[in-house]
């Protein structure tokens, strides 16, 4: 009999295994061939404490410690600068107030970004803080800490049947099937399939597609020490990644869960908005993907016991905070399953809290 069987093996899934393994034993399923192949594969991974509902902003600050200090730290430098026109002050001055941004002179934004066309920018600001998060080595190393705690991950293995039993859950793929007293759903854009596949009522979770593309170095510049770069509206942003710039429509689309691809209309129009902010054109990408951010319908994670049967355990709509929550929110998980009280404030915990949704 397994202790602990968590369905997903993406960031949320493999954080939680990572807080689980010690207290009893843990089975991680990944319906694909490898973990994080889905959203977790496709993110952004940067860390911005100040992004998001006040919930999320709680396990992201709470997460922060983790990321600094645990396995050499996951986090590099990186900031991100705001971009707005002149139109844009309001939008501008909440963005700075929200994000703890500190606005910039042009010609020194211009300094530190020298593509930002100053005829269309009017307002810069700087949030230092924000970093870049080593996505693949955080990964592995929740993976590798539930196994040095005798639990198991394992890949290809989608599930076909979930059957509720007298002693918790059986949970069958087709090369197995598994007993477990506790079924966590990390399963991401599918976490509403899992859920009415084991005969528990739905939160309503909507997947959004969000786009990307990488281009070549702008001008050849090198992009080492560029910021992310970001709309106040956030109708685009741009983020250097391995020499390269990513570029976003920061588009949320919703639609069914599915192995998500870019709409090259959605894409277009948002190197569109980016481009009219910066002097050097666009002339070809170097690649394009997509990647599902899965919200409940508050826009909270939804992280704990199910209202319907305290052994289904939501781990989910994690929205684009997945990464940069995932310390805190598995901390958080562990915290309730195992009785322990939480470092967490209560009206965090009940935003958090799935029986909120009836």
């Amino acid at each position: 009999m397994i202790d602990f069987l968590i369905i997903g093996g993406g960031i949320a899934g493999l954080s939680a295994a990572a807080r689980l393994a010690p207290l009893g034993k843990t089975l991680v399923l990944e319906r694909e061939t490898a973990l994080g192949y889905h959203a977790s594969g496709r993110s952004a991974a940067m860390f911005e404490p100040n992004y998001g509902l006040p919930s999320t902003i709680a396990l992201s600050r709470a997460s922060a410690a983790f990321f600094a200090t645990t396995d050499g730290g996951f986090l590099s430098p990186r900031g991100v600068m705001f971009l707005a026109k002149s139109e844009d002050r309001d939008a501008f001055s909440a963005a700075c107030d929200n994000f703890e941004a500190i606005p910039l002179p042009l010609d020194e934004a211009h300094q530190r970004v020298p593509i930002i066309n100053r005829t269309v920018a009017a307002y810069a600001a700087l949030h230092q803080e924000a970093s870049d998060i080593d996505t693949d080595r955080f990964l592995q190393w929740c993976a590798r800490t539930c196994r040095a705690h005798g639990g198991d991950v394992l890949t290809n293995q989608d599930v076909t049947e979930i059957t509720r039993i007298s002693s918790g859950w059986q949970v069958q793929t087709p090369t197995a099937i598994y007993e477990t007293k506790l079924l966590l759903n990390a399963g991401g854009a599918w976490a509403d399939h899992i859920a009415t596949r084991a005969g528990i009522a739905p939160l309503g979770i909507t997947p959004m597609r969000r786009s990307m593309a990488r281009i070549p170095a702008p001008g050849g510049y090198d992009l080492h020490d560029w910021p992310m770069l970001l709309d106040v509206h956030e109708h685009w942003y741009a983020k250097p990644d391995a020499g390269s710039l990513i570029i976003s429509p920061a588009e949320e689309d919703p639609m069914a869960p599915f192995d998500a691809w870019p709409d090259d209309m959605v894409l277009a129009e948002g190197i569109a908005r980016y481009q009219k902010f910066v002097t050097e054109e666009v002339t070809h990408l170097e690649a394009s993907w997509a990647g599902l951010r899965s919200f409940t319908p508050d826009r909270n994670l939804a992280l704990g016991p199910d209202r319907q049967d305290p052994t289904f355990v939501w781990v989910a709509g994690q929205g684009g905070y997945g990464f940069q929550s995932a310390p805190a929110a598995a901390q958080l998980i562990a915290d309730l399953i195992s009785g322990q009280p939480s470092e967490l404030d209560a009206a965090t915990r009940q935003a958090l809290d799935p029986r909120r949704f009836s």
